[in-house]
């Protein structure tokens, strides 16, 4: 076996292990599911998302494809496709990171520090540049809408307000080749 395919099983495993709930899609340790919840002291606290993740043969050298499936508002992840804006999953990847990171690190930053220079969903970036608390308030009724009662259950995929195409996109990673990425720190 060789070792970047056991590095994706190893990360796979850490994550199941972890606090998170993992589903794995048609038993492949290559696409998956992950509840993921808001981080506390945030407008995001108490919500609750489903994550498709998906990891590319050449993973950890690539970075995984992850995807919101129910909505969420915010400037760097877009409100129909659930795809995320976030640097260091799309251009500073790096092998030394893991899925682990993405949940426990990566997906918490963005969601407190959002970046409304480089958005994807604009109207949520101008919502946040021009009045904070209205954004908050989005952000909480969106919460309260979308992000209620999501499990990973195999039934309740119809429940969790995703568009039907919600496979089609998620965050577009794995377009710069190893020799094109670019080290850097986490700009989001």
């Amino acid at each position: 076996m060789s070792s970047p395919k056991r590095r994706m099983e190893k990360d796979v495993m850490d994550l199941m292990m972890s606090d998170h709930d993992v589903q794995l899609i048609n038993d492949s340790i290559q696409e998956m599911f992950v509840i993921f919840h808001g981080p506390k002291d945030t407008a995001y606290e108490g919500g609750t998302w489903k994550v498709r993740v998906e990891l590319p043969d050449q993973y950890p050298l690539k970075s995984p494809s992850i995807g919101f499936i129910n909505k969420i508002y915010h400037p760097n992840i877009d409100e129909s496709s659930g795809s995320v804006c976030l640097d260091v999953i799309n251009q500073t990847w790096s092998p030394m990171f893991g899925l682990l990171n993405v949940f426990e690190n990566f997906l918490p930053h963005l969601l407190r520090y959002a970046n409304p220079s480089d958005p994807l969903n604009t109207e949520a970036s101008n919502l946040m540049s021009k009045d904070e608390k209205i954004y908050n308030d989005k952000v909480k009724e969106y919460v309260n809408k979308f992000a209620q009662n999501i499990s990973n259950d195999h039934d309740d995929d119809e429940d969790d307000n995703n568009n039907e195409d919600d496979d089609d996109e998620l965050s577009d990673v794995g377009s710069l080749s190893s020799d094109d990425e670019v080290a850097g720190d986490m700009d989001i």
